[in-house]
C-alpha cells in the first residue's frame, strides 16, 4: 500500500512541476503581448498555440476584457495557482 501513495505522491509531484511551467509560459506570453514580437517567430507560434486554446475556452464563460486589458492569463494563473496548492494539500495528507 505504501508503494501506490509513494507512486501517487510522485505522479502529483510531476503534475505540479508541470503547471508550475505552464504558469511560467502564461507569463511569458502575457509579456510578450506587450512588446509586439514578430508573429512568424517559430517560439512565439508555440506559446500562442499552446496558450490561445485556454483563452478561448475561458473567453467563453467570463468577460476578460477591461479597458483594452485581457485578463485572461491573470485568471488562469491565479486558478493554477489555486489547484496547485490543493494537490500539494491531498498529496501532503496520503
Amino acid at each position: 500500500m505504501e508503494m501506490i501513495i509513494e507512486i501517487v505522491q510522485g505522479v502529483g509531484g510531476i503534475l505540479i512541476s508541470i503547471i508550475s511551467v505552464y504558469i511560467w509560459v502564461l507569463i511569458i506570453t502575457a509579456l510578450l503581448s506587450f512588446v509586439n514580437p514578430d508573429p512568424y517567430n517559430s517560439i512565439v507560434q508555440f506559446l500562442h498555440r499552446v496558450t490561445n486554446p485556454v483563452y478561448v475556452f475561458i473567453r467563453k464563460f467570463i468577460r476578460t476584457d477591461f479597458n483594452n486589458l485581457d485578463l485572461a492569463p491573470l485568471i488562469l494563473i491565479i486558478g493554477l495557482q489555486v489547484l496547485i496548492v490543493v494537490l500539494s494539500s491531498l498529496l501532503r495528507s496520503l
